[in-house]
């Protein structure tokens, strides 16, 4: 059991208010609260030890470069990856989903082909087009089916000897579901395609263990992980990140330069171009530590509690259809309620200090073949409670009253 009270001490802006009302944060699927043992580290480094890394011989430099290195660490261990080296730091998901994509410019041929999921966000999409666009490869897609879950029996026959990667999101931002990315895994493998796996909406749900799925690669991004913005971490497989091409050049990623040639570091140093954000990997590193030691299991079972109260309650309210009732769900609810745009429910709700995403969450394709162009999103995270599930269901009671 989970002490919610106590979890919620650690997350500072919960205690403030929006419109008048106690906030109630249910945006977590776009970017999660950050403890003070985060924003703790982020000061701690700015205050006592703030310098660039790896390039310096005095003190402040080798402690940073230190703290830096021991994040990686940390992740390492996270994602059970084989090798620190193995663990390229990046802005992003969208960052580590285009340095991959770029390395394919180089690899794929005309009339090769690149299978991806139809429940991608629109980062899972528009590289993938790009990438097409410039070597002749063919993007083909797995369906979907009404439940929001992938027709597997499409993939398999999708899948033939030019399929040369297959992506798809671990978790839909949009619907929740968790996708069986094991057998996708291995049924690439077994026509001897590369799999990327987006992990962005399930690394706070769920650990990922890379060796045991066999991933070629699989990326994340910190702040939906207590963490801050604008930093992440992309895995590869070693064999893999030596087969790409540098994404980027610049400073760090060489081992020698003159004008008539240059060759690049060893990994991960080669992937890792410029100044990084030094600050936010060792914050990324510090919100591992937090989430672990609340318990990834604990989290994953309180907020499955979140999500099947949530699911009951909402079922409720008249007229309201819930889109995306896989059977392997995260904490994540998708709705509308007939005649309402889901822009005016979440202004209101907005109003009422309740924070929900409304539109189509960068995952176009999903409202298309629905039909419908957008939704509310709730999404829970493990600092919710009970009681904001009910203020939620009120609220949108409410909503809808003023609107019909």
């Amino acid at each position: 059991m989970l002490d919610i009270n106590k979890i919620r001490e650690d997350f500072p802006i919960l205690k403030r208010e929006v419109n008048g009302k106690p906030l109630v944060y249910l945006d977590n699927a776009a970017t999660s609260q950050t403890p003070k043992q985060v924003i703790n580290a982020i000061v701690d480094y700015y205050e006592n030890y703030n310098a660039n890394i790896h390039r310096g011989v005095h003190t402040l430099s080798q402690e940073a470069t230190d703290k830096y290195e021991q994040a990686r660490q940390k992740i390492q261990k996270h994602f059970n990856a084989a090798k620190p080296y193995e663990l390229i730091f990046t802005s992003g998901t969208t960052h580590g989903i285009n340095l991959v994509a770029n390395g394919f410019s180089s690899i794929l041929k005309k009339g090769d082909e690149i299978l991806v999921s139809a429940m991608e966000h629109h980062s899972n999409i528009v590289p993938w087009q790009m990438t097409c666009e410039r070597t002749g490869a063919v993007l083909k897609v797995i369906p979907m089916n009404g439940e929001g879950e992938l027709i597997m029996d499409a993939y398999d026959q999708l899948l033939n000897d030019k399929t040369k990667l297959v992506f798809c999101n671990h978790v839909s931002n949009a619907l929740g579901t968790v996708n069986p990315i094991k057998e996708i895994i291995d049924k690439a493998h077994h026509v001897g395609a590369a799999v990327l796996i987006d992990g962005a909406q399930a690394a706070p749900h769920i650990v990922a263990d890379v060796q045991k799925l066999d991933v070629d690669f699989y990326t994340v991004s910190a702040h939906k992980m207590c963490g801050p913005t604008g930093v992440g971490v992309l895995y590869g497989k070693e064999e893999w990140l030596k087969k790409l091409p540098p994404y980027q050049g610049g400073g760090e990623m060489i081992a020698e330069v003159t004008f008539e040639k240059t060759t690049y570091a060893d990994l991960p140093h080669k992937f890792e171009a410029g100044t990084p954000n030094i600050c936010g990997g060792i914050a990324f590193g510090a919100a591992l530590d937090y989430m672990h030691a609340i318990g990834f299991e604990n989290i994953a079972a309180y907020e499955h509690e979140l999500l099947e109260y949530a699911t009951q309650e909402l079922l409720n309210i008249d007229g309201l259809k819930i889109y995306g009732t896989a059977e392997q769900k995260t904490s994540v609810i998708s709705f509308n309620i007939d005649g309402l745009h889901p822009y005016d429910i979440g202004s209101i709700l907005d109003k009422l200090g309740i924070a929900v995403r409304t539109g189509h969450h960068c995952a176009q394709p999903i409202m298309d073949f629905y039909k419908i162009p957008g939704t509310v999103r709730a999404s829970f995270s493990f600092y919710n409670t009970m009681d904001e599930v009910d203020v939620l269901v009120a609220s949108i009671r409410k909503a809808a009253s003023m609107l019909i």
